[in-house]
C-alpha cells in the first residue's frame, strides 16, 4: 500500500474533531476549517473525513437523525441521541463491553467490534418537558 502523503488540512480536521465532544457534521467541520484556510473547499472536507474514517483515525456516526457526525474519539464507547433536539452524547458505558462476548456465544464466527446508541430525551430536554408539564398543569388548575 502506498504511503499516505502528509496533509495540513486533514491534520486540522483531525485536530478539531478530537477537540469536540458534540459529534459535528461535515458542514459544521467545513465552517470551522474555512476559518484557518479560507480556500477550503466542501469537497475536500468530505474526502478527509471520508479518508480519516476509512483509516480509522476518526468514527463516522451515520443514522442519527440524517446527516452522517463524526467523532475524533475512536475508543470503544456508546452513543446517545435525544429524540426531541437530536444532540449526541458520548455515553459511559463501562458496564456493557460484555455484549461482544454474549452476541457471540452462539456465533461461529469472530466479532471484533460493536456499535450500541441509545436514543431518548437528554438532561435538559427532560427538564424542559417537566416544566412544560408544570406549567400546563397549572394553567389548568386556574
Amino acid at each position: 500500500m502506498a504511503t499516505l502523503k502528509y496533509s495540513r488540512q486533514r491534520e486540522s480536521i483531525k485536530e478539531f474533531l478530537q477537540t469536540r465532544t458534540d459529534h459535528p457534521t461535515a458542514d459544521v467541520v467545513y465552517e470551522n476549517m474555512k476559518l484557518i484556510y479560507p480556500n477550503i473547499s466542501l469537497g475536500t472536507v468530505y474526502r478527509n473525513l471520508s479518508l480519516l474514517a476509512d483509516l480509522g483515525e476518526i468514527k463516522k456516526l451515520s443514522s442519527f437523525a440524517g446527516a452522517d457526525h463524526f467523532d475524533g474519539c475512536t475508543e470503544r464507547h456508546c452513543h446517545f441521541m435525544c429524540t426531541r433536539c437530536n444532540r449526541i452524547m458520548d455515553l459511559e458505558s463501562e458496564g456493557i463491553h460484555h455484549i461482544m462476548d454474549n452476541a457471540g456465544e452462539n456465533f461461529g464466527g469472530k466479532i471484533t467490534d460493536y456499535s450500541a446508541r441509545f436514543f431518548g430525551l437528554c438532561e435538559d430536554c427532560l427538564k424542559e418537558m417537566q416544566k412544560e408539564t408544570a406549567e400546563e398543569k397549572n394553567k389548568n388548575k386556574t
